[in-house]
């Protein structure tokens, strides 16, 4: 696996399709409406503000990472390379970046919330509507600065 700084021109579609498939995996609760919406917010706002790294297998992008700052704004990665440390890696290396990581998932996302506790987050807060006003809890985690 590789990972690497995502280029725009090179990457855009494709870790928009990665974060669709993901999506409609980890959030079904949010429904094809919300997703769509969702869509426009990640390649017009949120993409463009975050640095954003890729992981690779074969020269194919599998998942990426978004960070604003030390806060996780996203990570993705392709439904058919779960299980396979994709995740992980990426979140290995924003820690080599930035060091302390936070990150909000859905509480209704117990995948996600698994994974997180598993790469060394711990929950330290929630709160009970996302970002957009949707009644639909979030939980912050943080993860401690590699030692």
């Amino acid at each position: 696996m590789n990972i690497r700084p995502y280029d725009a021109a090179r990457d855009l579609e494709r870790c928009l399709a990665i974060w669709r498939a993901a999506s409609e995996v980890g959030h079904p609760f949010l429904g094809r409406e919300a997703l769509d919406a969702d869509a426009d917010l990640v390649r017009d706002v949120y993409m463009p503000r975050a640095e954003t790294y890729v992981a690779e297998e074969d020269g194919r992008v599998v998942g990426f990472v978004a960070l604003l700052d030390a806060f996780v704004g996203g990570l993705f990665v392709d439904p058919a390379a779960h299980g396979r440390g994709v995740g992980a890696a990426l979140v290995a290396h924003a820690a080599r970046k930035q060091g302390l990581l936070e990150v909000e998932v859905y509480a209704q996302n117990a995948g996600a919330r698994a994974f997180y506790t598993r790469v060394g987050f711990v929950e330290t807060q929630r709160r009970d509507e996302d970002d957009q006003g949707r009644p639909h809890a979030l939980v912050r985690m943080t993860r401690p600065a590699p030692g």
